[in-house]
């Protein structure tokens, strides 16, 4: 299953890891925020997100992004990360998008600095289970210092494109929420 697959992706790259009620939490609250990227039918990276209900602004959340290690550095994470910030503005009206980086990891760090144009809002001392801090961060989608809407990179297929000629392998798609029996009975096996 597909849930089961991204579960195996976080074990595998993040020290953050979740129970697979939180993913089904996330594919039944917001299917339209959930991308994975797909190497020959085989999920290679992630990105979960939310919508923050109970903010005095309507905003979304990124509460996880991972690719595994083999395939970074191909633009999977920029292109997931836009097209949930697209849907985050197109179904949700949201006026921004946060999120939270461990202030060692550089790399994400320039990815939603330089790449995406998140700012620093805050930082969150001790935010992580190590007691490490986290850099609170947001990228605005409305209103004064507004980022323009980016559009999706070009290079791989989003959902319902074909890849483009010269046989490009991978492709972007929203997380199908019709596979969640299969997710929930192996949760309750487990």
């Amino acid at each position: 299953s597909d849930l089961l697959a991204m579960q195996a992706a976080n074990l595998v790259c993040l020290p953050e890891n979740y129970q697979m009620k939180y993913y089904m939490y996330h594919i039944l609250s917001w299917p339209q925020l959930l991308y994975v990227a797909e190497d020959r039918n085989k999920i290679v990276g992630y990105v979960l997100a939310k919508l923050e209900e109970e903010a005095s602004e309507c905003h979304g959340h990124i509460t996880s992004v991972a690719v595994l290690r083999s395939h970074r550095k191909l633009g999977l994470a920029t292109k997931m990360m836009q097209a949930a910030h697209l849907a985050m503005q197109e179904v949700f009206d949201a006026e921004y998008c946060s999120l939270h980086v461990r202030k060692s990891n550089r790399a994400a760090f320039h990815l939603y600095t330089e790449t995406l144009q998140y700012k620093t809002h805050d930082i969150e001392e001790k935010y992580y289970a190590d007691n490490e801090d986290a850099y609170d961060m947001r990228r605005k989608f409305k209103g004064e210092n507004a980022s323009p809407l980016l559009k999706l990179t070009p290079g791989f297929a989003s959902a319902g494109e074909e890849a483009p000629p010269g046989g490009d392998r991978m492709k972007i798609a929203a997380a199908p929420s019709s596979d969640t029996s299969t997710a929930a009975s192996s949760e309750a096996a487990a």
